[in-house]
């Protein structure tokens, strides 16, 4: 089985397809790597090295009682750059509860060996509902997962999928298939791990990491994404992050990777070629330029809603 060592020793599994500019795509709560594998794919055929991992644990990776919080998370990231980057500057990708990691990294790590990032349906920066983040998640939301997940988690994630991919009454964006795979993916989890790392994502406020944003960013997030909501999340980032573009999937729930997977593929495939102008314009500029381009962006406050 293909796995690394984490400086604390904990194994996790990662896949590696392809060669060229590394990508490594961060898979989102309680899912694994797999998730990825049809934009794993298409990147590698693209030329790029598309590097997944199984968070710890979830997937194959080791299932440790400590370390599910974010700073020990954006290690592990750290130690899978080091380790499957070949010292070459990566492009991160967050999908969720990846995001985390992504922002955690940027700012406990310094951005190191980070060309760019893109946060596809992401947490950052902060879920839970306060006083001066009134668009989040109450509590309550919170304990009712928890309780649900203590009482009888394989129901409770039957129900749970149906909200993350968008299934209604009467119409289903994804497979009965598609469902029970990601089904049987969450099961696989430890519970211990699965109730420690919703309460990370839930509780953790990224904003402070924000400032540390400092690559071209591409945050992607769907309007009706009923898992993560887009007010408290992407539509904060962009005020927050001068050099970040919003991508607003009109009425696409949270798993988007399934829902929209040409066309979330497509769009990563973009950004990562540069033919976005304003991250193109970035790409090129000299170092002394770049605050000037960033300023510019900021007066523009880019946004381009995709319909």
């Amino acid at each position: 089985m293909p796995t690394i060592k984490t400086r604390d020793g904990t194994n996790l599994y990662v896949k590696s397809w392809g060669t060229g500019t590394p990508v490594v795509l961060i898979h989102g709560w309680p899912l694994s790597g797999d998730s990825w594998d049809p934009i794993s794919n298409a990147l590698a055929d693209a030329g790029y090295n598309a590097i997944a991992y199984d968070r710890r644990g979830f997937g194959r990776s080791d299932q440790p009682e400590k370390g599910n919080e974010y700073d020990t998370y954006a290690d592990d990231l750290a130690d899978v750059l080091e380790a499957c980057a070949g010292g070459q500057d990566a492009a991160l990708v967050g999908f969720s509860m990846g995001g985390g990691e992504i922002a955690r990294y940027l700012s406990r790590h310094g951005g190191k060996s980070v060309s760019k990032v893109a946060l596809v349906s992401s947490v950052v920066p902060y879920m839970l509902q306060t006083d001066d983040n009134p668009h989040g998640v109450p509590q309550a939301t919170f304990d009712q997962m928890t309780e649900g997940m203590l009482t009888d988690r394989a129901h409770f994630f039957r129900g749970f999928f149906k909200d993350f991919f968008g299934v209604g009454m009467l119409s289903s964006p994804v497979s009965d298939e598609v469902l029970d795979l990601a089904w049987a993916t969450a099961m696989q989890a430890g519970l211990r791990p699965t109730l420690a790392a919703a309460k990370a994502f839930g509780t953790t406020d990224f904003r402070p990491d924000l400032a540390s944003f400092k690559v071209p960013t591409l945050v992607i997030h769907g309007t009706s994404d009923k898992t993560v909501p887009i007010d408290c999340t992407a539509r904060e980032v962009i005020k927050a992050v001068p050099q970040a573009q919003l991508l607003e999937y009109a009425g696409e729930p949270h798993g988007v990777f399934a829902t929209q997977t040409a066309r979330l593929t497509q769009d990563l495939l973009n950004f990562l070629a540069g033919e976005n102008t304003a991250f193109a314009q970035l790409d090129a500029a000299a170092p002394a330029e770049r605050q000037d381009i960033l300023d510019e962006m900021t007066r523009e406050a880019l946004v381009t809603p995709q319909i």
